[in-house]
């Protein structure tokens, strides 16, 4: 049969029925077709149009970023988002957290076989249309396939770039005794919300991924307080494994206030039918800022301005301490120690 095709001929893809199969990987017709009739039509723009195997772009003044991501969340599809839309999210996030602008991304894919076309053009859809509400395109990737049963429908690495501005200095070595601890929302929605999906769960949560784009929630932020110490998102190990890696890094303790932790009703609930703490549950949408204390306040009112820091909130503060613990004081008024995650209470989250 394949004998018989013409030279430049290419079939259409069944994108309701049809199926990822090994020829799709393998580098030849089928393979073109596949990033022909799917991804291109989807991620189309000028720098991937060219279809080279890279993908050339100018830089701008700064110091220039560069982050990496991959996500390999079950189930593919949940409340509020899916693993598309995630895999552009995270990585973005990620290049945010440094007090760059994200400018450009690359995608890879690692598709099983057996996996639905319908499921892989819904999850590209999805990419493409996030990457363009976010106006940050994706300009180079790759495709392979493995044999059914080696993976899990499809994995995704998301590479991203972006430029610090001059004057931006932030990172996670930098807290300092005194300092304040912001977070800008709710904690554990996301890794709730993937987990309500579970099919071994008998317990159902009306609660939705807040995964989103936090680049220009950080723009607002550095353009009223450009000398922020740290950004970081609370994804995999929640808050706490969050803030225990920031006390590593800048050698110092915290002290929180349970308090004036932000949870969902909702969650909270989930949390204590399913035996979990909040605060190492997944977030995708959330970020923590550390800040001097006298600009913790206004810092704090332009979070709140902003769509994605409604529910901002000053949550503890940085204080010296050798063996760098995480310490909170507890709704009862005793202090205990939020410690590193110990094994991993929810696999598979993003």
């Amino acid at each position: 049969m394949q004998g018989n095709i013409k030279p430049g001929y290419t079939r259409t893809l069944d994108l309701k029925h049809g199926c990822i199969e090994m020829s799709h990987g393998a580098g030849g017709r089928a393979m073109s077709q596949l990033i022909q009739q799917l991804f291109l039509p989807a991620f189309d723009n000028a720098f991937l149009r060219p279809m080279n195997d890279q993908a050339c772009f100018s830089c701008t003044a700064g110091r220039m970023v560069i982050s990496t991501d991959s996500h390999v969340i079950t189930p593919l599809f949940f409340p509020g988002g899916d693993i598309g839309s995630l895999s552009v999210h995270g990585t973005v996030n990620d290049i945010a957290m440094s007090g760059a602008k994200p400018y450009y991304l690359a995608a890879s894919f690692i598709l099983e076989e057996g996996l639905p076309l319908a499921d892989l053009k819904r999850i590209v859809d999805s990419m493409a249309q996030t990457s363009r509400e976010i106006k940050i395109p994706i300009i180079t990737g790759d495709t392979k396939v493995v044999e059914k049963g080696s993976g899990d429908g499809v994995f995704i690495t998301t590479t991203g770039v972006g430029m610090v501005p001059d004057g931006v200095l932030i990172s996670a070595d930098q807290a300092q005794p005194g300092d304040k601890i912001l977070l800008s929302g709710t904690i554990g929605d996301h890794g709730i919300a993937v987990m309500s999906m579970r099919e071994n769960l008998t317990f159902h949560a009306d609660v939705v991924s807040d995964t989103a784009a936090l680049h220009e929630l950080v723009a607002c932020m550095i353009a009223t307080t450009p000398n922020i110490h740290v950004l970081r998102d609370p994804t995999r190990g929640g808050l706490a494994a969050a803030l225990n890696e920031i006390a590593q890094q800048s050698s110092i303790g915290m002290m929180l206030y349970e308090r004036e932790i932000p949870i969902c009703e909702t969650v909270r609930a989930a949390c204590e039918f399913l035996g979990l703490d909040p605060l190492y549950v997944a977030n995708e949408g959330k970020l923590v800022a550390i800040c001097a204390p006298e600009h913790a306040e206004t810092l704090l009112q332009v979070m709140r301005t902003h769509p994605l820091g409604t529910n901002a909130t000053i949550i503890g503060e940085i204080i010296e301490d050798a063996h760098c613990f995480v310490q909170m004081q507890t709704l009862f008024g005793g202090n205990r120690i939020v410690d590193w995650l110990s094994g991993e209470q929810l696999p598979r989250i993003c």
